[in-house]
């Protein structure tokens, strides 16, 4: 099999891989979201209401990374010339905006229910099943997704497996005030743990903006072609280590979705062969690969003057 039949099956193999994992955590937060909106209506539990709006973006974030991944890894056209991998960064923005958006929702809702109206919560065995089934469930697709999205470099898995992990402790939270509610049922003289629902609803609606804020600006550094930390000064110290090379520069480096893209000069002595020069930039061009696993690498050669 030749080199580039090799390059191609491991995309294609690659591909398969991420739709696998991006399609099984369409499928778990369906599950969820559905689960958790009907114990939700029937405790009345803000907090596993919250938690259902929650899963609910979980589900349509899935969904635009299942489509995200679908497009990214379509090889590069002439409208498209580096490619379709920016796809990632956007649907990471999207879900993004999301959830900020439902945090709104989420932290009026409380305030609502800790300085305006009361509601009564019932805590029961129901309530208690559905967050740890959810703190199981989010625990092993945040695990996938998280393997998956190293294995692959892929932004849109990574942003997904963030959500699942976010889960787990907004689940925790959310299990905290249920207990709390219960609490102040059994022992009226503790009426103010009452609210710990509507507390717990806020401080999941407070790790959900955190989580947003950060996947966020690491989306827009993607959109604006923001270079991997280090790795340009990475670059530079290898290749002015190998013998033949008297500098490299003008070194640029962009991301699109999980494929680097680098760009550079290096220098070398104007008596060389045209056949020696072309050795060097082989062996630069294998050092940044070393560096930047399958970086789509052009090397520009200069004479020395």
């Amino acid at each position: 099999m030749s080199l580039r039949s090799e390059k191609q099956a491991s995309t294609e193999n690659a591909e398969k891989e991420k739709k696998s994992a991006a399609s099984s955590s369409v499928y778990a937060a369906l599950a969820l979201t559905g689960f958790k909106l009907v114990v939700g209506l029937l405790t009345n539990s803000l907090g596993i209401l919250a938690e259902a709006v929650h899963s609910g973006l979980d589900l349509v974030a899935a969904l635009v990374t299942f489509v995200a991944v679908s497009f990214s890894g379509k090889p590069a056209d002439l409208g498209h010339q580096y490619g379709h991998g920016k796809i990632e960064n956007l649907s990471a923005l999207f879900e993004t905006l999301l959830l900020l958006v439902t945090c709104v929702w989420i932290i009026y809702e409380s305030v609502q229910r800790l300085f305006v109206k009361s509601v009564e919560v019932d805590v029961s065995f129901l309530a208690f099943l559905v967050m740890a089934v959810s703190i199981v469930i989010d625990y092993s697709r945040s695990r996938m997704l998280y393997k998956a999205a190293r294995k692959h470099n892929s932004q849109a898995l990574e942003a997904d497996a963030l959500h699942f992990s976010t889960d787990i402790w907004s689940s925790s939270v959310v299990i905290v005030g249920l207990v709390a509610v219960g609490l102040a049922q059994v022992f009226p003289g503790f009426q103010l743990l009452g609210k710990a629902d509507a507390l717990a609803a806020f401080s999941v609606a407070l790790i959900v903006i955190y989580v947003s804020l950060q996947l966020g600006r690491r989306t827009v550094q993607g959109l604006l072609d923001h270079a991997p930390k280090g790795l340009r000064e990475e670059i530079v110290r290898t290749i002015g280590t190998i013998p033949g090379i008297r500098e490299c520069h003008k070194v640029r480096v962009r991301t699109s979705g999980a494929e680097i893209f680098v760009d550079l000069h290096i220098v070398v002595d104007a008596g060389q062969s045209l056949e020696r020069a072309h050795e060097l930039t082989k062996e630069a061009e294998e050092s940044v690969k070393r560096l930047a696993r399958d970086a789509d690498v052009t090397i520009h050669v200069d004479p020395e003057t």
